[in-house]
């Protein structure tokens, strides 16, 4: 199963008008390319983490907590603002991020904007509105499939070696995790802009 399927399902065009509102105001296209760039950083950063047995069951941890999935139910209300939840931790978009990127954080947002056109603050308000949603897809996919840590581990390292068949950001995150972190890799895509990003949105203005 690739994860980002059920991800890219839940991007509608509406919510992708409403994410950019909620920016400020950005341009749509630019919206829509930033948020397959964070899925694909959130979700290769997320498999890189799992990768050891202690951030496995960290994560497995997490999902049991904090994570059962309900999120998805009305993501448009969640991120609207409209959605209560007796849980905070399922919200806390900025801890989520922090705890899945760590230093990587300012390097992940570069790049992000760098290849989205969106700029550094706003790529940093869209991932912290995502990351509850990509930890929340990984949650339902655990209860419904009742996954351990090990299958946790195993779902996002295939789905990794899904997208790199056929993202090319996958391939640029990848390397991005790998590096030291510094967002050097921000060099070698600054020229890409949208195209690599565009796949998950053809058709869409």
């Amino acid at each position: 199963m690739d994860l980002m399927n059920l991800l890219q399902g839940q991007i509608s065009d509406n919510l992708v008008e409403q994410l950019s509102q909620q920016l400020g105001g950005a341009d749509k296209q630019q919206t829509a390319a930033a948020t397959s760039g964070i899925m694909t950083t959130l979700m290769g950063a997320l498999a890189k983490n799992a990768a050891s047995p202690e951030g496995a069951q960290s994560l497995n941890n997490a999902l049991e907590r904090d994570h059962d999935g309900s999120i998805l139910n009305d993501v448009m209300g969640m991120l609207g603002g409209n959605t209560q939840t007796s849980n905070s931790k399922m919200l806390n978009g900025s801890g989520i991020v922090k705890h899945i990127l760590g230093d990587r954080q300012g390097g992940a947002v570069n790049m992000i904007s760098q290849m989205s056109g969106l700029d550094s603050s706003q790529t940093g308000s869209l991932m912290t509105m995502l990351a509850p949603v990509i930890m929340g897809a990984l949650g339902q996919t655990k209860r419904q499939q009742g996954l351990d840590v090990g299958g946790i581990a195993s779902l996002l390292s295939g789905t990794v070696q899904s997208q790199q068949a056929k993202n090319p950001t996958m391939g640029l995150v990848t390397s991005f995790l790998d590096s030291d972190g510094d967002g050097s890799i921000v060099d070698d895509v600054a020229g890409m802009g949208l195209k690599f990003l565009g796949g998950l949105f053809k058709g869409r203005k």
